[in-house]
């Protein structure tokens, strides 16, 4: 954790240095950062900032039974703890990606009309961008769109990896407010 703190101040001067982002964007960008991971525990979602950019990435079982992708009681209660912040930054873009591993879809799936893993992940995007905007987000600022199994951040041979790569990714992106 250490390491991470050191190397996201490190980035975050690199950037203030370099012009790429104004100290004012960088303040908001690390208030929201402090306030997701306050919301967030290690086991809920990875909090990245990078290059003028906050990322949130959550592992789909927190989110979504095995191979669903409506919103549960369950889905509420972990994205309802990022709309205050999101709430906060008016101004601000928030881009939902989907992504899945590479296993095939299977039958029940496909019986709902689900054939592919892009339109797995799809549908997973939009059920997120979807909730966020039914709590008050601007549907003008808010994205979604589904990459299926074509950016693994794992190797899709082990368990392990494919759950790694069964994730979304909700990105700030803009000026802030």
């Amino acid at each position: 954790m250490l390491l991470k703190k050191r190397t996201l101040m490190a980035g975050a001067m690199l950037l203030l240095a370099a012009g790429c982002v104004s100290e004012q964007k960088y303040d908001q960008l690390q208030a929201a950062y402090n306030q997701l991971q306050a919301a967030y525990g290690a086991d809920q979602a990875e909090i990245t900032m990078l290059q003028g950019r906050l990322k949130v990435t959550m592992v789909d079982s927190v989110l979504f039974p095995e191979g669903g992708y409506a919103i549960t009681a369950k889905s509420e209660a972990v994205l309802k703890k990022m709309v205050p912040t999101l709430l906060g930054l008016q101004n601000t873009k928030v881009v939902v990606d989907g992504y899945t591993d590479n296993v095939p879809i299977g039958a029940s799936l496909r019986r709902m009309g689900i054939t592919t893993n892009l339109d797995l992940s799809s549908r997973r995007a939009d059920s997120v961008a979807n909730y966020l905007m039914s709590q008050g987000l601007s549907q003008n600022l808010v994205s979604a769109q589904g990459f299926g199994e074509s950016s693994p951040v794992a190797s899709n041979a082990t368990p392990e990896g494919r759950a790694k790569n069964r994730r979304i990714e909700v990105t700030l992106v803009g000026p802030g407010n």
